[in-house]
């Protein structure tokens, strides 16, 4: 469902347009407007998406409490929607647990796994699916002609779905569940999706891949707008991923344009603190594998890296501890204007705790996905793609603005030591999504890649498929390489700003 415009796509830039229309109108009373907006987002008599139009209204009042950064609540609580909402209304708050929430009434109850026998079966003689089950499970039906499956017998092996020359046995799984790497998804007690928050690293894949809508992770819009409004100086850190995400026409100048009429003071590429990150985790390579470390994995990612992290650690040690390009970002922004507010513009969801941790709460203010910056732009009615242009000034290289998708992040780190260690051969291994993520880890706990670079990328296809992205993360990919083409400097050795790390390491 990436890059495609769903109706869950539709109520969610209906919801995060209305909660910053609510914040610019000051004029308006937040608690009263909240309850009205349900009305406004589902109007008439007959539901538009399910069959329950009050039931469409509950879930997105739920939906606006959480796009405030307010708590999910369950279907027997029966307060208000503007219950507790003066916790949103102010603007040093930041996000609390959990990130990443089921909204249980919203869960259309998923069975977790099964095999389904289709229209497509032809009721052969053979009956090869027949023959290679296990627990004998599965019979011809005499009756309608096709093999039927017992589904209190059957183990959801799958042997019967292999060997059906016809493909007419298919495996359901919970979409949700089959998205998570980090197997944080199971069945509660009514047959509801339910995260296991010890197991979850908040990637949002769950969020994107529901097809009912159920998963809604906070946001911080309300916080964002409310910090311009108040006077405060506040400074967006755009990631690397953001090229074509507000529309094909959108170029890096008109994009600083609309922001700075949001009242944003300007525009950052976090890029810059991408080619700072590939300085530091170069060193740190060249420093301690394989003298000191038997490896090293890079720490851009925030779920790969809390992943890494929570399943091996005994290799915590090997994840790099150079600090992310978001920080590195925001660091500078502060040295440059001290009483800054940063707010970071990404893809990910995972951002949006790591800029809680004790170590980053200092230099990152707000995290909003480009998602939810859209709706900013809905609330105001700027029309990005026809605004007046201003020079977007950037000293970024092309190795930072690559680190978008899978791989790049590595390659940068190569091109960075072959710059003063030409001879030297640096072996790598990448994997994108946290499954394969996983897998690449236990083949380094084996021994397998000793004096390797790993970088991981809990998202497929790397941040361009971001649970905060529009766009499809191939289109993505495509246009960020080709905007990272045109950097003036192509790796980080030229960045001006390479003077300032030491200062920003501290």
């Amino acid at each position: 469902m990436r890059g495609v415009e769903t109706r869950i796509q539709e109520i969610r830039h209906r919801i995060f347009r209305e909660v910053a229309r609510m914040a610019y109108h000051t004029e308006w009373p937040v608690d009263k407007r909240i309850e009205t907006l349900p009305y406004k987002i589902i109007p008439g008599e007959v539901g538009n998406f399910r069959n329950d139009v009050f039931l469409e209204r509950a879930i997105v009042g739920e939906r606006l409490r959480l796009a405030m950064g307010l708590p999910c609540r369950s279907a027997a609580e029966h307060a208000p929607l503007s219950d507790n909402i003066e916790a949103a209304d102010r603007p040093e708050t930041y996000y609390t647990p959990p990130l990443i929430n089921v909204i249980k009434f919203a869960c259309n109850g998923c069975t977790e796994k099964r095999l389904l026998v289709t229209e497509g079966c032809q009721g052969c003689l053979a009956h090869p699916c027949e023959e290679v089950c296990p627990k004998d499970a599965i019979k011809l039906d005499r009756y309608n002609g096709r093999s039927h499956i017992d589904q209190d017998k059957c183990i959801k092996c799958g042997r019967c779905a292999e060997v059906c020359a016809y493909n007419a046995i298919i495996t359901q799984v919970r979409p949700c569940a089959a998205a998570c790497g980090m197997d944080a998804i199971h069945t509660d007690a009514n047959g509801k999706a339910e995260i296991d928050y010890d197991k979850c690293v908040s990637c949002g894949m769950c969020l994107v891949n529901c097809p009912f809508g159920a998963i809604a992770d906070k946001s911080q819009i309300f916080q964002v707008i409310r910090a311009i409004q108040s006077g405060e100086r506040v400074y967006a850190a755009v990631a690397p991923a953001f090229v074509g995400q507000f529309g094909p026409k959108v170029t890096p100048g008109k994009l600083r344009a609309a922001m700075k009429q949001l009242g944003f003071a300007d525009v950052f590429e976090v890029a810059i603190g991408a080619d700072l990150c590939t300085t530091q985790e170069a060193k740190d390579f060249l420093e301690e594998v394989p003298e000191k470390l038997p490896f090293i994995g890079t720490s851009c990612c925030p779920a790969w890296s809390v992943m890494a992290k929570k399943l091996f650690p005994e290799h915590a040690n090997c994840i790099s501890m150079a600090l992310t390009p978001m920080t590195l970002t925001a660091r500078l922004i502060k040295h440059e204007q001290p009483n800054a507010k940063v707010v970071f513009i990404g893809p990910c969801a995972a951002k949006k705790l790591e800029a809680m941790r004790k170590s980053v709460r200092s230099d990152v203010d707000f995290v909003i996905t480009f998602e939810e910056m859209m709706g900013l732009f809905n609330a105001k009615n700027i029309d990005i793609e026809n605004i007046e242009e201003e020079e977007f000034l950037s000293e970024s290289s092309t190795d930072g603005r690559n680190f978008a998708f899978s791989g790049g992040v590595a390659q940068a780190v190569v091109n960075c030591i072959k710059q003063t260690h030409p001879e030297m051969e640096v072996k790598v291994a990448s994997a994108q999504g946290l499954e394969e993520c996983r897998k690449m880890m236990m083949m380094a706990k084996a021994g397998k890649y000793n004096g390797y670079l790993l970088e991981g990328m809990a998202c497929p296809g790397g941040c361009v498929a971001g649970a905060g992205t529009m766009v499809s993360p191939e289109k993505t990919a495509v246009s960020v390489k080709r905007y990272a083409a045109k950097a003036e400097k192509k790796h980080c050795t030229e960045t001006d700003y390479l003077k300032d790390l030491e200062r920003l390491e501290e």
